[in-house]
């Protein structure tokens, strides 16, 4: 029952394996227990279908086995990350090794001392096409040059994340995935099964929340009503759970489309439920601490943590922002001049605009003329 994630080894779906995954997400140790957990699931999804025969014998197995952990080292300080080209760390060819010098942040996982390998992203190129200049590396935990600065702290609580320099670091050209320049490729495989799995599990922690929410409201008496019988708190429990089931459905869809036409091709479907469920599940988490009132934000409440986690997955993987742009892309390309005549007609125009010919020397007259109106650069 490990490795359930990962269809080459368990031979689940995307879909087959989404309402286990919420069920992992209600219990962080039966993620460790299944091997189930970020950032390793990830990391072992581009091992096995982008490592070479060495490399899996090397790190991918005693991933598999629970045997060691792992870090995916992409973001970086000094740039904006949520723009992969941004990414400025030097992947430099010296004979038969590669010279690593940069600067990450954000490594979860990197505390552990389980972990013992970085999946590294940076730039073998600084020139040429925009998406060919990344490459990604498999560096050991312990290699000369890797300095570990600090724990970084969420929301003043010191997490697994870590602060960290690579400085000369040396690795063997084998190291390298797939290749010079396929960095980027292999970052959208990689997070296009995360997202959905992050989504999964959010799921479970936003049913964990309306548990709360209802055993506080059946256990607390104000102003002579049982909460449970107050108008407020039964739409709150409603809508909570009409929030969870949509985006059960929405990441039910998600799968499908992954599983059906690829990852890549149903970006926008993840997209979607990368935005909707932790919204979702914060909210849910927020109301729920808000009907057990300063109980709520006490240790000896798990909403707190809960809320925590959830504020952070909504940075993780790609802001809401990016993935919103990535919706909307999708959307106005599929609706664009010339294949919109339903929105047209909807919209209507005035006719008297063309008519009159008041407007036409405004963008040479073609947002106000029949059938007008530019192609958006999107």
């Amino acid at each position: 029952i490990m490795n359930l994630f990962l269809p080459e080894v368990c031979q689940l779906s995307v879909l087959e394996y989404s309402p286990i995954a919420e069920i992992l997400g209600m219990n962080q140790v039966a993620n460790l227990a299944m091997n189930c957990s970020a950032p390793d699931t990830g990391n072992m999804e581009v091992l096995e279908r982008y490592g070479s025969r060495e490399q899996k014998k090397t790190w991918l197995e005693p991933l598999l086995n629970g045997e060691i952990r792992s870090a995916y080292a992409m973001t970086e300080p000094g740039v904006a990350s949520s723009d992969a080209t941004n990414i400025c760390t030097r992947i430099e060819r010296d004979g038969n090794e590669y010279v690593i010098n940069g600067h990450k942040w954000w490594i979860s996982g990197a505390m552990r001392p389980e972990c013992k390998l970085f999946i590294l992203m940076g730039k073998t190129s600084f020139s040429g096409p925009l998406h060919q200049q990344q490459s990604m590396i498999l560096v050991p935990r312990n290699a000369p040059g890797v300095k570990i600065l600090r724990p970084l702290t969420v929301f003043g609580e010191v997490e697994d994340h870590a602060d960290i320099i690579f400085e000369n670091v040396r690795v063997p050209a084998s190291n390298i995935l797939l290749g010079e320049g396929r960095g980027f490729e292999i970052a959208q495989g990689r997070l296009g099964p995360g997202r959905i799995h992050h989504c999964m599990r959010s799921l479970g922690q936003a049913e964990l929340a309306l548990a709360a929410l209802v055993d506080r409201a059946h256990r607390r008496k104000a102003f002579g009503k049982i909460l449970a019988e107050k108008d407020a708190i039964r739409t709150t429990i409603a809508e909570a759970r009409i929030e969870i089931t949509m985006c059960r459905q929405l990441c039910y869809l998600a799968a499908v489309m992954a599983d059906e036409i690829g990852f890549k091709a149903a970006q926008h479907y993840i997209a979607m439920i990368k935005v909707a469920a932790p919204r979702a599940t914060l909210k849910i988490i927020d109301e729920a601490i808000q009907a057990h009132g300063a109980h709520g934000v006490s240790q000896d409440c798990k909403l707190p943590g809960m809320w925590t986690n959830m504020r952070t997955l909504r940075l993780a993987d790609g802001p809401d922002q990016v993935h919103l742009m990535t919706i909307a892309k999708k959307e106005i390309a599929a609706m664009s001049t010339g294949k919109n005549s339903l929105g047209r007609r909807i919209s209507g125009t005035n006719p008297n605009v063309e008519k009159y010919g008041k407007f036409s020397h405004v963008e040479g007259g073609a947002l106000y003329v029949s059938g007008g109106g530019k192609p958006s650069k999107l």
